[in-house]
C-alpha cells in the first residue's frame, strides 16, 4: 500500500514530491511520459514572473508571489540555473499608459515591487528596445530559470530522499474504496491512500476517474522562436536584451515576449491559440509571422537570422481561470493540483509547498524525515569555471577535457554525470535537457551520434533500441551491415 501516489511529473507533480520526501512517507510518482519535464513543463517561457499580473486575491497570485520569493534559495538548492534580472512590461502607445497605471495598483495590492519607468530610463535599460516607447512597468523580482534542470533536479532531490517514480507509466483507471484507492495503470495495479492529481493537460481526464466535475482543462498552443546565443562569447558588453520584456497582458495571456535564457539563447513567444488536441505541438507559418511581428514591436533589430529552431507547448488553461488546488468533493484524500497554467513555472515550490502541508500530511498524520537533505550533489559545469579550476578538474578526470557537444561545449564527464544520478535518463532528449548537449546551432547534427552510444553503453541496450524521445522514437531503425 503506497501513502501517496502523484499522477504526472511535470514542474508541479516534482516539487510536490519534493516537499512530500520530507515526510516519513511511501510516495510513488507515475508519469506516463519517458521522462519528466516532458510537456508543458518543457516547453514554456521559462519566465520566474514577479505577481504583478494575477487578479488579486487569486491562487495565481498567492502562489506566483509565494513562489517568487522561494526561488532564488531552491535554485541554489537544487544547483538550478535562475537570475533575477527583472521584467518590464512596456507601453508603445499613449493609449496603453492607464493599463500601466493599473497594473501598478495591481503590483502593489499582490505585494510585488514595481516601478513605472520613464521613455528615458527604459531605454537606458535596454537600448535596443522599440525607441517609441512612452513607459514601462519594471519589476525587478522577476527573472529567468532553467525549466529543464528546475524539474529535473526538485525530482532528482525526491528521488534522494526516498521516493520513488515510475516512468512510461499511464494511469488508465482509478477505483474508489472506503479510505483508499486502485490505481490501475498500463503496466501494474497499486493501492493508495492519497491520489495527488498533477496530471496537466489531462488532469481533468484524471479527475473524472473518479467523479464528476465542473472545470475543464482547455489546451492552448503557444509558438515560440529560439535564436542562437549570438552574445554570449562577448566580454564587457551589455546583453542584447538585458530584462524579460512583456507587451501589455490581454485576455489571451501575457503577450509575446522577448528573453534571454539561462544558456544565453534569446525567445520570442508564445502565441496563444486553443486547440483541440493536447498532443498538437506543429508550428505553422502564419502564427511564426505574428510571433515575429510581436517580438519586433518590442525590438525592432531582433536578429531573426540568428534563430536557430521553432517550437511549440500547450498549457492547461482551466476553465476556472485559477488555479485548481483542492480535494475532490466526494473524496478529500483525492487531490486535484489542475490548470496550472502561467504563472505555473514561478508558483511551483510553493504549490508543492502547500499540497504537501496543507493537504497531504493532514490526511496521514506523517511524520518529519528526520534525514531529510534538501541540496542534491552538485554538478561540474567547467563553462562556470576559470581556467585554472578547470585544468583542476580535467587532472581529476579527464572526461571533462573530452567535448561530445561542441556548440554547447558539453563535456564526457558531465554526460556520464547526468547518466549516473537517482533520476533515469533514458532518451536523447532527456539527456538534452540535463545537459544541453543537442540545444546549440547544429541542433545535435554532430554529437547525436556519440550521445547515442553513450545511452547505448549505459542502457544496456542496442543503438537501434535508443529512443529519441517517447515510445517508438528509435533514432536509427536497423543496421545497414549486419556483424559478421
Amino acid at each position: 500500500m503506497q501513502d501517496v501516489i502523484i499522477i504526472g511529473a511535470g514542474v508541479i507533480g516534482s516539487f510536490v514530491a519534493r516537499s512530500l520526501s520530507t515526510y516519513k512517507l511511501n510516495t510513488l510518482v507515475l508519469e506516463k511520459e519517458t521522462d519528466v519535464c516532458d510537456v508543458t513543463s518543457m516547453a514554456n517561457s521559462a519566465i520566474v514572473h514577479s505577481g504583478y499580473d494575477p487578479k488579486p486575491g487569486t491562487k495565481k497570485a498567492f502562489f506566483n508571489v509565494r513562489g517568487n520569493k522561494m526561488m532564488e534559495e531552491v535554485c541554489k538548492d537544487l544547483d538550478v540555473e535562475f537570475e533575477k534580472c527583472g521584467t518590464l512590461t512596456v507601453a508603445i502607445h499613449d493609449e496603453q499608459l492607464p493599463l500601466l497605471d493599473e497594473l501598478l495598483v495591481r503590483a502593489k495590492e499582490n505585494g510585488v515591487e514595481a516601478v513605472l519607468l520613464t521613455k528615458e530610463e527604459v531605454i537606458k535599460r535596454e537600448p535596443n528596445i522599440n525607441p517609441n516607447v512612452k513607459a514601462a512597468l519594471l519589476c525587478p523580482t522577476g527573472g529567468i530559470v532553467n525549466p529543464f534542470t528546475l524539474t529535473a533536479h526538485a525530482m532528482e532531490n525526491a528521488i534522494d530522499n526516498g521516493v520513488k517514480i515510475h516512468l512510461s507509466e499511464e494511469v488508465i483507471s482509478i477505483t474508489p474504496k472506503d479510505d483508499y484507492f486502485i490505481v490501475k495503470t498500463n503496466k501494474s495495479e497499486y493501492e493508495t491512500k492519497v491520489v495527488v492529481n498533477a496530471a496537466g493537460l489531462a488532469s481533468d481526464k484524471i479527475a473524472r476517474m473518479v467523479e464528476n466535475v465542473d472545470w475543464n482543462i482547455n489546451p492552448r498552443k503557444g509558438q515560440y522562436f529560439v535564436f542562437s546565443p549570438f552574445d554570449k562569447w562577448k566580454k564587457n558588453e551589455e546583453k542584447f536584451v538585458r530584462s524579460v520584456l512583456f507587451p501589455l497582458p490581454s485576455e489571451k495571456g501575457k503577450g509575446i515576449l522577448v528573453s534571454r535564457t539561462t544558456s544565453s539563447n534569446y525567445i520570442a513567444g508564445p502565441s496563444s491559440e486553443p486547440v483541440n488536441d493536447m498532443t498538437d505541438l506543429s508550428t505553422d507559418a502564419s502564427t511564426l509571422r505574428k510571433v515575429k511581428e510581436g517580438a519586433l514591436s518590442l525590438v525592432p533589430n531582433m536578429p531573426f537570422g540568428n534563430s536557430i529552431r521553432v517550437f511549440s507547448g500547450n498549457r492547461a488553461t482551466p476553465s476556472t481561470h485559477d488555479f485548481i488546488i483542492e480535494p475532490s468533493k466526494t473524496y478529500p484524500n483525492f487531490i486535484n493540483v489542475a490548470g496550472i497554467e502561467s504563472p505555473g513555472l514561478a508558483s511551483s515550490p510553493a504549490i508543492g509547498e502547500y499540497v504537501t502541508n496543507e493537504l497531504v500530511v493532514p490526511l496521514l498524520n506523517a511524520k518529519k524525515n528526520e534525514g531529510y537533505k534538501k541540496t542534491i550533489k552538485k554538478y561540474i559545469k567547467p563553462q562556470t569555471l576559470s581556467v585554472e579550476e578547470q585544468n583542476e578538474i580535467i587532472k581529476k578526470n579527464p572526461d571533462y577535457g573530452q567535448i561530445v557537444c561542441n556548440c554547447e561545449l558539453v563535456s564526457l564527464g558531465e554526460i556520464k554525470d547526468a547518466l549516473n544520478r537517482s533520476l533515469p535518463c533514458l532518451t536523447n532528449k532527456a539527456l538534452k535537457k540535463r545537459t544541453r548537449a543537442g540545444f546549440g546551432p547544429c541542433q545535435g547534427g554532430f554529437c547525436q551520434p556519440e550521445v547515442l552510444r553513450l545511452l547505448s553503453e549505459r542502457l544496456g541496450i542496442a543503438p537501434t533500441d535508443v529512443l529519441y524521445d517517447k515510445e517508438g522514437s528509435q533514432i536509427i531503425l536497423n543496421k545497414v551491415k549486419e556483424d559478421k
